[in-house]
Formats: C-alpha cells, sequence, structure tokens
C-alpha cells in the first residue's frame, strides 16, 4: 500500500534575514487591545493569541553546572464566552527520580476596559493548582480570574532543568497567533539539530555571542605545621571563555489550525520547531553523538538495560509455556498460543512506554505491566518458541508521526514476527487484537524494527487488507409508512475490533438503546449476537426492528430511503481545499444487501438509477444497483476505500467522490397508489 507523507514536514534549513523583534512587554496591554471586539483576520476566532515569546537558555551553574532554562510570556485576547478556556493554561514538569525540574508561574494578570479605564485583576495563590499526571511527571495550572468577553490576559512561566533538553515551539494553535518568537541560546560544547515541521515557517536569525564561565574556588593552608597555628584560605578564580549560539524564530499572523474531518493528529501538521541533541563535546573530553540516524536510536534504546536485556529473561514463563505450546506445529499456531497468553497473563495498567517500568518478570508475576512490560515479554515468549521475532518501536496517533531521528520520537512497542508468509505484527495490551490486527492507537505510519544484532528498519505499520461492514436487511413498508424488518450486520477485521470495544462494558440494554437512538429513533427486538468472545471470527449481530421516522408520507404517496438508518447523509469533505492528509485509519469495504416490501396497492413511480464511481489509481469504488420484480425491490449498494491515508494531491477526488455517492444514496424511492 502506498503511503503519503505530508511533503510539506522538512528539516529547517536556518537561514539568516533581516528580523527586528517587535517590542512587547508585559503589563502594558493597551486601551486598542482590550477595545477590539473580533480579530481582524479571523472574526470566527473566539481568542487570539497577542504575543507569545518564549526562550530556552542552556547555562552554567556553579552548583549543578549547564542547566536548560525556558522562560514564556504569553498575552492572550478573549473575544467570546467560548474563549473563556483560553483564561486557562497548564505546564506538565518532569518530576521523578530520573529528572525533577522546577516550574513557576509569575505575572499572571487579567486586563478588563471598564469606564474607559483599564482595571487589572492578579492571579492569587487560589487560581494555582500543581496536579500529578503521572508517574513521571507533574503539571501546574492557572484559572485567571475576572474573565469577560473583551478581557486580555497575561502571565510568564519558567523551568529550570537539569536535562539538555529543548522543548518544541509551537507556532501556531486553534486560534490566531499575531506574534510567536521562540530564542534558543546553546554554548558551543552542544550541537542540537533544529528541525521545523508544518505549513508556515517562521523567519530565523543567527548570532553569535561571546561568553564566559567563572569558577570560584577557595582553599584552606595551615600556616604552622604538622596541625598547629592558624589557617589560611585563599580564593581563586578561572575564566573559560566560550561561544554561544542565539537563534531567534519569528512568525507573524500565523492562522488558526482548523479542524478537518479524518485527520489522525492534528499537531504532525502544526507550524512548529524541535531540537534533538545531537552531539556534546566538551573541552579535552571525546564527542558524545546522539541520535545521528535511526538506526542509532534504535541501537541506543535496545541497550538500555529496561530494554535489550529484558527481551533474554525466559525463566519466569518457561514452565507455562512449554503447557502452552504443546502439539503447537506450525508458526500460526504458535503465535495465537502465545498472544493469548500473554494477553491472559498481564493486563495493560494504561502506561505507555517502549520500555519497562516493572520489568517483565515483576509484571508476568504481579499480572499487569505498561506497553513496554507486556510486549516485550510477548517477544520474548515468541523467541523462545523458536519463531523470528523482534520488538518495534512505534509513535502512536496521540504521540505524532515519528520524523525525525530522536529517541522521543517514539512512546510504544509492539512485536512482529517474520514468517515465510510475510511479518506478523501483535500487540498484547488490548484484549481484542489478534495478530496484524493491531489498536488504532499503534496505526501511526511507521514503526521502527530492531533486531537482535541492534540493527533497525522501517515496518509499515498501515493495513492493507480491507476491513468488512456485511449488511443484510429484509424489511416492508405498509401504506402508513411504517417500517417493519430485520437485520444481519457482520463486522471483519478492524471493524470487528472496533465494535467489540464499543460493546465491551456495556450492558446490553444501554447499548440497544443507544443503537435505537442512533438509527432513527427504531424499536429493536430480538437482538443477537454471534462470535462475541471468539476474536478469530467476524462478530456478528441480528435484530428485528420496526420505526415510524423511516418514511414520509406526502399527498398519500411514501417517499424513502432505500438505505434507511445506513444512509450517508453528509459529505465528511467540505473544504475547498484540504491542508491535511485524509487517514481513515485502515482500508475498508461496507456492502448492503437489501430486500423491500411495498405495500399491498402501491406501485413504484420513482426509483433511483443504478451508478458507478471509480477514482483514478485504484483508490475507491462505489456501486449502487436496485431493480424492482413486482412488489419487491433489491438493492445492492458497496463502498469501498482501497488506501488507509489519502494524500492531499488526491483530495479534490476524494470529495466529489462522497458528493456523489451521498447524492445517490439520498436518492428516495417514491410508491404511488395503484
Amino acid at each position: 500500500m502506498k503511503i503519503f507523507k505530508p511533503f510539506c514536514l522538512f528539516i529547517l534549513l536556518l537561514f539568516v534575514s533581516n528580523i527586528t523583534a517587535q517590542e512587547f512587554k508585559l503589563g502594558k496591554v493597551s486601551i486598542a487591545e482590550l477595545q477590539e471586539k473580533v480579530h481582524p483576520k479571523d472574526t470566527a476566532a473566539d481568542a487570539a493569541i497577542l504575543y507569545k515569546k518564549g526562550s530556552s537558555r542552556i547555562e552554567y551553574s556553579q552548583n549543578d553546572g549547564f542547566m536548560t532554562v525556558t522562560e514564556v510570556e504569553t498575552r492572550i485576547k478573549i473575544y467570546t464566552k467560548e474563549g473563556y478556556n483560553w483564561a486557562n493554561h497548564n505546564v506538565w514538569y518532569a518530576n521523578n527520580s530520573n529528572l525533577s525540574e522546577k516550574l513557576s508561574f509569575s505575572d499572571a494578570v487579567t486586563y478588563n476596559l471598564v469606564g474607559g479605564k483599564i482595571e487589572k485583576t492578579k492571579l492569587k495563590s487560589e487560581g494555582i493548582f500543581d496536579e500529578v499526571v503521572d508517574k513521571y511527571r507533574g503539571q501546574k495550572k492557572i484559572t485567571m480570574p475576572n474573565v469577560k468577553e473583551g478581557s486580555v490576559v497575561e502571565f510568564k512561566y519558567s523551568i529550570r532543568s537539569p536535562s539538555r533538553m529543548i522543548r518544541e515551539w509551537d507556532f501556531q494553535t486553534s486560534i490566531p497567533v499575531n506574534y510567536s518568537e521562540f530564542v534558543t541560546y546553546v554554548p558551543e560544547y552542544y550541537t542540537y539539530n533544529p528541525r521545523q515541521k508544518g505549513y508556515i515557517f517562521p523567519k530565523v536569525t543567527i548570532v553569535k555571542n561571546s561568553k564566559t564561565i567563572l569558577l570560584n574556588s577557595k582553599e584552606r593552608y595551615s600556616t604552622g605545621g604538622f596541625g598547629g597555628g592558624a589557617t589560611r584560605t585563599e580564593f581563586s578564580q578561572d575564566k573559560i571563555d566560550y561561544k554561544e549560539t542565539q537563534t531567534t524564530y519569528v512568525g507573524e499572523n500565523f492562522p488558526a489550525m482548523k479542524e478537518e474531518s479524518f485527520v489522525n493528529n492534528i499537531d504532525n501538521y502544526t507550524s512548529s520547531i524541535q531540537h534533538e541533541l545531537s552531539m556534546v563535546q566538551f573541552p579535552n573530553e571525546p564527542m558524545k553523538l546522539f541520535s545521528a540516524d535511526w538506526n542509532s536510536v534504535a541501537k541506543t534504546i535496545y541497550d538500555y538495560d529496561t530494554f535489550g536485556p529484558e527481551l533474554n529473561k525466559t525463566g519466569y514463563f518457561e514452565n507455562d509455556l512449554k503447557v502452552i505450546l504443546a502439539g503447537k506445529d506450525t508458526p500460526e499456531e504458535k503465535i495465537i498460543a502465545i498472544l493469548n497468553h500473554a494477553k491472559s497473563s498481564v493486563k495493560w495498567n494504561g502506561y505507555y512506554g517502549y520500555d519497562c517500568d516493572n520489568g517483565v518478570k515483576k509484571a508476568y508475576k504481579e499480572k499487569s505491566g505498561n506497553v513496554g512490560d507486556i510486549n516485550l515479554m510477548l517477544t520474548a515468549m515468541l523467541r523462545y518458541s523458536g519463531l523470528n521475532a523482534n520488538p518495534v518501536l512505534v509513535s502512536t496517533r496521540s504521540n505524532g508521526i515519528s520524523l525525525f531521528p530522536n529517541r522521543t520520537a517514539f512512546n510504544y512497542v509492539i512485536a512482529a514476527v517474520e514468517t515465510p508468509n510475510g511479518t506478523v505484527l501483535l500487540d498484547a495490551t488490548d484484549k481484542f487484537s489478534i495478530p496484524n490486527i493491531l489498536p488504532l492507537r499503534a496505526l501511526n505510519w511507521q514503526g521502527r524494527l530492531i533486531r537482535k544484532d541492534g540493527t533497525s528498519e522501517e515496518i509499515d505499520l498501515m493495513p492493507s487488507k480491507l476491513s468488512g461492514d456485511n449488511v443484510f436487511i429484509t424489511y416492508s413498508i405498509n401504506a402508513e409508512g411504517k417500517v417493519t424488518g430485520k437485520t444481519r450486520r457482520q463486522y471483519t477485521d478492524y471493524n470487528a475490533l472496533i465494535t467489540r470495544g464499543n460493546i465491551s462494558g456495556l450492558k446490553e440494554e444501554e447499548y440497544l438503546e443507544k443503537l435505537e437512538n442512533r438509527n432513527n429513533k427504531i424499536e429493536i427486538s430480538e437482538y443477537s449476537r454471534t462470535n462475541e468472545k471468539d476474536i478469530l471470527l467476524p462478530i456478528v449481530e441480528t435484530y428485528s426492528f420496526t420505526g415510524n421516522n423511516l418514511c414520509d408520507v406526502i399527498g398519500g404517496k411514501l417517499y424513502i430511503n432505500p438505505m434507511l438508518f445506513y444512509t450517508n447523509e453528509k459529505n465528511p469533505f467540505k473544504q475547498e481545499v484540504r491542508e491535511y492528509p485524509v487517514d481513515f485509519g485502515f482500508p475498508f469495504a461496507d456492502k448492503y444487501n437489501i430486500t423491500i416490501e411495498i405495500p399491498e396497492g402501491f406501485s413504484v413511480e420513482t426509483l433511483p438509477t443504478p451508478a458507478i464511481l471509480a477514482m483514478e489509481d485504484n483508490l475507491g469504488t462505489f456501486k449502487f444497483n436496485i431493480a424492482a420484480n413486482g412488489n419487491i425491490l433489491q438493492l445492492s449498494v458497496s463502498h469501498q476505500i482501497n488506501d488507509a491515508i489519502v494524500g492531499t494531491d488526491k483530495y479534490e477526488m476524494l470529495k466529489e467522490y462522497y458528493k456523489a455517492m451521498i447524492a445517490k444514496e439520498t436518492e428516495k424511492i417514491v410508491l404511488k397508489r395503484i
């Protein structure tokens, strides 16, 4: 299957340009800013970032060595009540045994125009909250006071970190950004790869600064010798000169990011700058390389104590696995048996991570673990059985696409088994997953397979097999327009995974109530479900239904959409120009076989005509065929999309395809009295 990568996601080439940074200062809110009723370039905006200035400075501390100090100040205009949430802000910070950062807010003020004068309301301590996000991170949140339509809020925060990580800086968000500036100050000892993603780019300027580190020391001497006499303290100071690179990124009048249908993660297309540490070299010390390419990233991760060595531990499961594998000879039999055993042995605790948290042995004993614990254990079991199994590093949909080589690009891991019939992808964290049917969170373009020797290769995560949704309906219409019928619906592969997930944990009464409301308030009876637990088989549901809202009676005639509640009525693709690839998640084939009995005393006045739509490059097809035989109408409909991801170059074709498909599906059958 062909994967379309956004052609606009480029590595940023730094260039020098003449940029004069605008003067923005906290506390200098103007009457004009407070009087503004709508954003001048986006009148629909609920809020706007008037300016956002940030800096990350790697500076030397006598006590702590080089630290990263990040400071950010922001001013936001609130236009409507819907924009009030922009008066709240939260920032995460690392808080664990390996890394502890200090975060503080300051200068947080809400401004309003009252009687022609500017009124200031300062944030008090009760408006600041400190929360635990997970075992690795905390976050501080502020809720600004006295916010109204027309308010301007501003605040500042700083983060002191012992790491040399420069946080990603977004120039765009879901509201317009008038001015955004980010400055990095990097000593010559550190080399970063700055990488830009998005569709519009900031301007960049680079300046070299001369810097000095002063190292103070003191020594104490005895003046009497052999412990006698007075002591003397001498102070000295060493001076180290070095060069610092100051890089300034400035973006002005960046538009709001607009949500569009079928976007996996809009952050993938947001204008931002990332900095990945690639090299460290201090005077008279050897060079340290980081994340030069994907192979070095993979090898670095594989060598972690919580990754590669965990794959070599087998003693804790060997006895159990010998029983599980008894009589299993083929790779397919072994894979299914081991996957089921892993899923039943250790439950996912909800934490991501490509490496182990508790460790595979402890997770197996306590029957709980993170993604790394479970899927590295799964990989070890597969290897123990004689299969060629390896871990695959993944970035989940919520984490974004892993575009550039760095260790933080991934946050997940799955297992892959190379067989004579192809590579099989496995994930034991989801109870409904089966071979090559991963949880949707893991379907994010490409992963990175790592072999035992530390070498790696890119592997396609996106499914190529069509997931089916096959519907069989038989229904009749009476003279008053009441519809009575039966339906049988069969879901395969990813459609089955999703359906099982939707059903799981719901009482049947609750599920049926939602199903009835979703399908034009029908009444469902005789509901049954098969293969719900046998996840290797398609899940099938059948039920009888009646509906009083499925047919219109006008002037003695009956008007009905032949596909009833399965009719696609709205085109999800409305934008004139599509900025982001269309991500369906997986290719699919929807098929409908419908038999309609018309009431006695009626005949067909109007019947939709058959139609076939086909997109170029075998992207997809739609077929609609209907025929009458006495009082029976037979309808066959199929809608098939063959690629999980559709590039923007094919958006217009896809949009017109959906438009024509929906126009056909919404054509009504008209029945008249004889």
